[in-house]
């Protein structure tokens, strides 16, 4: 439960540092809003269609009598609309960040940069950067395809399609939702997908912590575009918990670290027992090694000086 807190608490963490920053809010909505515009036309064509594309898939149902025919179509409809809707919200954040990579980039090593020690850069030019992005979102949305057609498999069986699966297809989009948003940190330290795959298999309930709930309010239409700058703000917080930067940024920013920028210590004497005595300087000149300076001489007197007390 610590790291579920953990991860839910960098999503909080993250909405609240670009809420503080509006500059920065508004520069990461440009890329949310033309993936919106995509999405909604999307699945709008989707809801339309659906229904049809059921029909033409089941004619062994055309002979059904109602209400088991109306009944079988519905319930696949509404499957295929959630498997839309799932893959909707993964790949919507894949496409927004990919529309968005110097966006999401510079708000990145911004937050960085706010919260002290190194900030890293890729040193890859954005045509590579563009490149590695959409490969590594291929390679993830083909494992969330894999996923997909086999819940839509499970949702057939009685009760546990209807209560169990869903529950997994939240976690699964979770998962899957945090691995692309900290991609863009990660990118940049040089990490290439398997190395994400292993840290965040490291921190399973870390990333549902965080990608979970997130998935919950994409489902809210709009939600998801105002959310996205605090995600990948909230992401690389994230990534430097699990890549120890933290850590390093507090060691060097804290002089307590470095017992040797504080004196030692006075020792103080025992109970009982007499304070040593203070140390003093030695004399240069005790050795006889070397000869002191001759002392001052004073002549006598000027003619105009009068003694005051010369009677």
């Amino acid at each position: 439960m610590g790291d579920l807190g953990r991860g839910f608490g960098h999503l909080l963490a993250g909405q609240r540092w670009v809420m503080r920053r509006g500059r920065w809010f508004g520069f990461g909505l440009l890329p949310g809003l033309v993936s919106l515009v995509l999405y909604a036309g999307a699945l709008i064509g989707l809801g339309y269609g659906a229904d049809d594309l059921v029909a033409w898939t089941t004619p062994f149902a055309d002979d059904w009598t109602s209400p088991w025919q109306g009944l079988f179509r519905g319930f696949l409809t509404a499957l295929v609309f959630g498997l839309g809707l799932f893959l909707a919200v993964i790949s919507f954040t894949a496409v927004t960040l990919l529309i968005g990579e110097p966006f999401y980039e510079s708000l990145s090593e911004e937050v960085d940069r706010s919260e002290g020690g190194e900030v890293p850069e890729s040193g890859l030019s954005l045509a590579k950067e563009l490149w590695i992005s959409a490969r590594d979102s291929l390679r993830l949305l083909g494992r969330v395809l894999v996923y997909g057609i086999l819940l839509f498999a499970l949702g057939f069986v009685p009760v546990v399609g209807q209560t169990v699966v869903p529950v997994i297809g939240f976690c699964v989009s979770g998962y899957f939702l945090t691995l692309e948003l900290t991609g863009v940190a990660l990118q940049r330290r040089r990490m290439e997908l398997p190395q994400r795959l292993a840290l965040q298999r490291s921190h399973r309930a870390m990333a549902l912590g965080f990608g979970v709930p997130l998935v919950l309010a994409f489902l809210v239409p709009l939600v998801a575009v105002f959310l996205m700058p605090g995600a990948v703000a909230g992401a690389t917080l994230m990534v430097r918990e699990l890549t120890g930067a933290d850590t390093e940024s507090d060691t060097d920013t804290d002089p307590g670290s470095d017992p040797a920028a504080y004196p030692a210590p006075t020792a103080y004497p025992a109970p009982g027992q007499a304070p040593a005595a203070p140390q003093h300087p030695a004399n240069p000149y005790a050795s006889g090694g070397t000869t002191p300076p001759p002392a001052p001489v004073f002549g006598p007197p000027p003619s105009s000086y009068q003694d005051p007390y010369r009677q």
